[in-house]
């Protein structure tokens, strides 16, 4: 796992979000280090790291910010902040994936990579198989997914795709793309995973 050696911040990228804040903790000790820990990074906590950048300290204190996902409403808030940060504060960005964070937040600081653990998620759906009944049924079971999780689905939708050998159309290839997008865009995950499986089950009826 790579260490930043230096007293300056950077963008860690992990898959292990809490654990990496703990072991910062202890690191950066007797440095004070406050975190704003989250599944989502969203406009009301960007507002609780301004005002905690502008408490004074004599020392360095380190303010870390760990989400899988950060909205870019709060990442555009704390642009400015990033660049110019207050005297003796540093700023620690942990995110499970690089395309998580605004390209403009990660020109300002060093991306290191952290602990990941990448285990392929597996679905049992036979894609080349699929009618409207078990998309109805996969939906229902995925109703209350976030978009982290969605977007593991879609990676899993296509693993399965290409371990079945489905020949995939030009369309459904654009619609692989298209879902990440949506995704980013903030999209309902539903009606993303909807729009992917309905193609196979609309090339199942059309044959």
């Amino acid at each position: 796992m790579s260490t930043h050696n230096s007293k300056k911040g950077y963008i860690l990228i992990s898959t292990n979000i809490q654990a990496e804040f703990e072991r910062l903790r202890e690191e950066l000790k007797p440095n004070r280090v406050v975190g704003f820990i989250e599944d989502e990074f969203k406009i009301e906590h960007a507002k609780a790291v301004l005002a905690e950048s502008y408490i004074s300290e004599s020392q360095t204190k380190y303010i870390v910010l760990g989400a899988n996902n950060f909205n870019s409403v709060s990442q555009n808030s704390l642009l400015k902040l990033l660049e110019e940060p207050p005297r003796n504060i540093e700023y620690i960005i942990i995110s499970s994936t690089k395309s998580n964070l605004l390209p403009t937040v990660r020109s300002r600081m060093p991306i290191l990579k952290g602990e990941t653990e990448h285990t392929a998620q597996e679905i049992n759906i036979n894609l080349s198989k699929i009618d409207y009944a078990e998309v109805f049924e996969f939906l229902k079971a995925n109703e209350r997914v976030k978009k982290s999780e969605a977007k593991g689905l879609v990676e899993a939708l296509f693993n399965r795709a290409v371990k079945e050998r489905v020949t995939l159309s030009v369309s459904q290839l654009q619609n692989f793309d298209r879902a990440y997008r949506l995704l980013e865009l903030n999209s309902r995950p539903q009606s993303v995973l909807a729009m992917l499986l309905m193609s196979f089950a609309g090339e199942k009826n059309a044959n």
